[in-house]
């Protein structure tokens, strides 16, 4: 069973915000959410947002792969800390990848307040046929330039 997402409303300048469910699993011994256990729930969310952008960019959304991801946890977070608020954006993208910027909340956290993890996921864009990179077509950086951040974007 994976965990649960639901889309919330923009809020905090993120192109998509997700609700993902802590499952009991997801915790280690100490409480806290796992860290391989915080990169699937990022995965969750992230798949949410990418599968939100309809047919017209399915080449770009089944084409990317992960190549880096980056987290910093900024204070714990653990089970009833649940549904975590994971907002993304596009923080950035080059010539044949793009990169993804994440903030998680716990569902109790104030708005405006400091994120618990700060993360990112780097995305190379991939031709599936010929198992090669690819670049990025105009059309999809002006997809990617739409979900960036003021001052995001290449």
């Amino acid at each position: 069973m994976t965990p649960q997402t639901k889309t919330t409303s923009h809020g905090d300048d993120y192109a998509f915000v997700a609700e993902v469910v802590v499952r009991w699993s997801d915790m280690d011994a100490f409480g806290h959410i796992n860290h391989a256990r915080m990169v699937t729930l990022m995965e969750e969310a992230r798949i949410e947002w990418l599968l939100s952008a309809g047919e017209e960019y399915a080449p770009l959304i089944k084409s990317a792969m992960i190549v880096h991801v980056d987290i910093r946890y900024q204070s714990q977070l653990r089970h009833d800390d649940s549904p975590l608020r994971i907002g993304m954006w596009i923080k950035g993208f080059r010539s044949v990848d793009f990169t993804i910027g994440y903030e998680i909340h716990g569902a109790h956290a104030q708005p405006g307040t400091r994120p618990a993890c700060v993360a990112s996921t780097q995305m190379a864009v991939v031709d599936i046929e010929a198992h090669t990179l690819r670049r990025l077509t105009p059309t999809e950086k002006d997809y990617l330039r739409s979900w960036s951040r003021t001052g995001d974007g290449s």
